[in-house]
């Protein structure tokens, strides 16, 4: 709250600084700012207030919808959503290489290789996350880069592919605000109307309108408050980098980070009280080496864990970030930072995590590769997670086994494992382990991503595609019957 009023923040939105003003901020013009900006000082009572008509319970359905995420500010229930925006496509390729000492022995090694990203790697995600268990929600993770795609198409494309070819809820970012109508009206077209929107939001928008450090963005300011106008979920995101857009200390970019959302979140009940939003929050730290992101840093992970704290303290769902590493290809480098991060983060208890499945290299890449991996390590962690039930039957029962075993000769509890396997009551192996001393894990791991992508897609049925594109600009008609491709 000190920080809200001192310095306040700097705001590029003239609409913006006028819904301050008006709801008795203190806004005052910066003369020597180029372009325009105002001081806005933001009073306790409004960011109290805005925290009372902020919903404390946000939905985000989807196209199927019992794969909807039901996010309660007080409950730690962890949802894991898939990366973000990447620019690079990392590509494998396996090659077989034999060792001068053992001729009889070969090893199949990966190599990989880097390109931009287009729709139809984004389609392929989307129909890999839908197969994925561990995958809740997606969040667009290429940044399309087709010759054919634009600025003014963009949008509508980079959603239709992910709802075409999931089930599952879908969140991306704009790249214009002026194509908010047209991805509305296409995701009311698919969910059936206006209302059932409302009631199974199959989309979601996340905005990173506060610049860091204490900047309102002009142009994402401009399109936040679009969205909070139609009641639509959205994430209020701040992205501070310790050391150098936040204060080194952890006290320092918490400290920060929090007022920067908590504006955020103002300003968006201001002009439609009662708007869904997310505490959203990806603080990281810098490299004291290049003063880029370190995302495989402790400190990151020590960060997010406070930020779900900070979430819960009031009483809001939780955007959070897990699982990003500096390597730039899959490897132990990538396996240790994002295992030590997913595990940390998880266990604090963020609502909507988003686990950057197949992200590297400070989240500029995405591997498909390293996202099946990562499913194979989330299923670990989602096991160790369940909830334990242990009932006094249970306790009765495993009394009776150990008394019953203790008067064997063979002392074993071989007869009750039976059961248990076929229950599923026992972990399963590690789905990548190699057959005797072979390392085989990326090439067992990139079979599975084979088999993924053959497998059926769930389209958005024939009569609501044709209404699509009798209805929204811009959608690229090779999309329509586009099936996949290995």
């Amino acid at each position: 709250m000190d920080i809200l009023t001192d310095p306040g923040l700097i705001c590029f939105n003239e609409e913006a600084a006028g819904i301050f003003s008006d709801n008795g901020a203190d806004v005052q013009p910066i003369i020597a700012l180029a372009p325009p900006g105002w001081k806005v000082r933001i009073p306790a009572r409004l960011v109290n207030s805005a925290l009372e008509s902020a919903p404390k319970t946000v939905t985000l359905g989807a196209r199927n919808p019992d794969n909807a995420l039901f996010m309660d500010g007080d409950e730690p229930r962890v949802y894991f959503i898939s990366g973000s925006e990447c620019n690079i496509w990392l590509e494998p390729s396996f090659e077989k290489f034999v060792s001068k000492q053992d001729s009889t022995r070969e090893i199949r090694v990966p190599s990989f290789h880097t390109r931009r990203g287009t729709v139809n790697d984004l389609c392929n995600s989307a129909r890999v996350f839908e197969q994925l268990d561990t995958v809740d929600g997606i969040i667009r993770n290429v940044n399309i880069q087709d010759d054919d795609i634009t600025a003014d198409n963009k949008d509508v494309n980079k959603y239709f592919a992910c709802l075409n070819n999931s089930t599952k809820h879908v969140m991306a970012g704009l790249t214009k605000g002026d194509q908010l109508d047209n991805v509305i009206n296409m995701a009311e077209i698919i969910a059936g109307g206006e209302t059932a929107l409302r009631k199974n939001p199959i989309i979601s928008f996340i905005t990173c309108l506060v610049k860091s450090p204490l900047q309102f963005v002009d142009d994402t300011t401009a399109t936040y408050l679009k969205i909070a106008r139609r009641g639509m979920p959205v994430v209020v995101s701040s992205s501070p980098q310790a050391g150098t857009t936040a204060p080194p200390s952890e006290a320092g970019i918490l400290a920060q980070i929090n007022a920067e959302v908590l504006a955020g979140i103002t300003l968006g009940q201001l002009v439609n009280p009662g708007t869904p939003v997310l505490y959203g929050t990806v603080p990281v730290r810098a490299r004291m080496d290049t003063l880029g992101d370190s995302y495989g840093a402790v400190e990151t992970s020590q960060y997010n864990v406070d930020c779900s704290q900070l979430a819960r303290y009031y009483h809001l769902p939780n955007y959070s970030t897990a699982g990003v590493s500096d390597a730039k290809i899959p490897s132990h480098q990538s396996a240790v930072e994002r295992i030590f991060s997913d595990i940390l983060v998880t266990l604090s208890g963020p609502q909507y995590l988003h686990c950057a499945f197949g992200l590297l290299d400070c989240n500029s890449t995405f591997s498909l590769l390293q996202a099946v991996i990562d499913d194979a390590h989330f299923r670990m962690l989602r096991w160790f997670l369940q909830q334990p039930e242990i009932t006094d039957e249970d306790i009765e029962k495993a009394t009776g086994h150990i008394r019953a075993v203790s008067e064997t000769p063979q002392k074993l509890y071989i007869k009750y494992v039976r059961k248990l396997l076929r229950s599923g009551g026992i972990s399963p192996l590690y789905p990548f382990e190699g057959a005797d001393m072979a390392d085989d894990a990326f090439c067992l791991a990139h079979q599975r991503t084979e088999e993924l992508l053959t497998q059926p897609v769930n389209h958005i049925d024939n009569e609501v595609t044709d209404r699509l594109y009798n209805e929204i600009p811009g959608l690229l008609h090779r999309l329509k019957g586009y099936k996949g491709e290995i």
